[in-house]
């Protein structure tokens, strides 16, 4: 089968999204040296303002020139030492990941496998740290949003379980597909280590991995023997203090991440946060409209960056991807592992709007109903397109 050429394909993966054109043309800039002695002007200013989507007053900033998982790495590395007890849940492909790099790592990792479709197992967390008198756990990890399934755990309550127990382990969370679109409060919630990407809501090509840690956890560098050399935190404070970095940076991406940090406050945090959440919603709408489920278990659960959208028996995930992609120029997210085949994904984060979440929903009905799946074409979008309207004319009412 032939792919369409003419006009584009909509991009609904989650990560890479899609990069607005004011970011594209903040980074088309010719190369500049930077070992500059005013290479900080471009560079300070964005670790202080990446703490802003943080929440922090207190983290140290990094900015890594890798994906997030070079992120999980640094903090790894950086903070534990072989044989250390963790403590780590998962419950789908990335927090699973997280915890094969881990025991690659020689961790002596304490795994609470959950189904897939639920999120941070907090009583076990509970029951484990209760049981550890000695305090052997040295960190606990946790996914905010797991990509793989759609769901989005609380963080604070796992804060509230450490607080309660007196517990010093550091918590460290991986907020690759959260920060910049779901709320995440790292200094309020306690959040020792938060793991980000350049390509979800930063709204830029992958390649970096920013991560924010708190002094406490930095304290554990003087403990720690991983080795650590490309991701050392040491190399990078000393370089970072005046703007620079211990090895050639990325140094476009610092530009257009200038630009997606303005975009973001220009819109402000707490309204990008609820933009999100509007734009799920229309998505979930649609969903269930169409008479399906998503793989997050409870509405407690669902992430409002993206939704993985539970197929009918019959229908095979894989073959509705196919048919949105080359019938109708549509990028959809597949399903991973343990749910290959299973479900499809709608990401719905970083640049976007009304109209794109209608495009999404209008294409996967049309994939859907090519792959086997008797929905009523049209009721997705209609669902959406009500919540839409529904909202406009409140804020209407409220602005009279």
């Amino acid at each position: 089968m032939k792919k369409n050429s003419n006009g584009y394909t909509g991009l609904f993966i989650p990560g890479p999204t899609n990069i607005p054109d004011r970011v594209r043309q903040a980074m088309n800039v010719p190369m500049q040296d930077m070992r500059a002695p005013d290479f900080g002007e471009l560079t300070l200013p964005l670790f202080a303002d990446v703490k802003k989507v943080m929440r922090t007053t207190d983290a140290e900033v990094f900015m890594f020139p890798a994906s997030g998982t070079g992120g999980w790495e640094s903090c790894v590395s950086n903070l534990f030492s072989a044989g250390e007890r963790v403590l780590i849940s998962s419950f789908g492909q990335f927090s699973m990941l997280w915890v094969d790099m881990l025991e690659r790592f020689g961790l002596d990792v304490e795994h609470c496998e959950v189904e897939w479709g639920l999120g941070v197992p907090h009583e076990d967390y509970r029951r484990i740290l209760e049981a550890d008198r000695d305090h052997k756990i040295r960190g606990v990890f946790a996914c905010h949003n797991e990509t793989a399934t759609g769901v989005t755990s609380n963080i604070s309550e796992i804060r509230a379980i450490l607080d309660d127990l007196g517990h010093p382990a550091l918590l460290c969370v991986d907020g690759i597909s959260s920060l910049g679109c779901i709320d995440f409060r790292m200094d309020e919630w306690g959040v020792d280590v938060v793991v980000g990407g350049s390509q979800k809501g930063f709204m830029l090509p992958t390649g970096l991995a920013i991560v924010g840690v708190s002094q406490r956890a930095l304290e554990r560098r003087a403990t720690a023997n991983l080795p650590r050399t490309f991701l050392s935190f040491d190399d990078m404070m000393k370089a970072n203090a005046t703007g620079h970095f211990p090895y050639t940076p990325a140094t476009q991406m610092f530009h257009g991440l200038r630009a997606s940090l303005d975009m973001i406050f220009e819109e402000g945090l707490d309204n990008v946060v609820a933009r999100h959440n509007r734009l799920a919603s229309a998505v979930r709408a649609g969903v269930h409209a169409w008479g399906l489920n998503l793989c997050a278990k409870d509405p407690s659960l669902f992430s409002d960056t993206v939704s993985a959208i539970v197929v009918p028996e019959h229908v095979d995930g894989a073959e509705v991807l196919k048919n949105a992609y080359y019938r109708y120029n549509l990028s959809l997210g597949s399903g991973l592992t343990k749910v290959a085949g299973k479900v499809f994904r709608i990401g719905h984060l970083g640049d976007l709007n009304e109209i794109m979440v209608l495009q999404a929903l209008a294409g996967s009905e049309m994939a859907l109903r090519d792959s086997g799946a008797n929905i009523e074409l049209g009721s997705g979008v209609a669902a959406a397109q009500a919540m839409f309207i529904a909202e406009n004319q409140q804020s209407i009412k409220k602005a009279a």
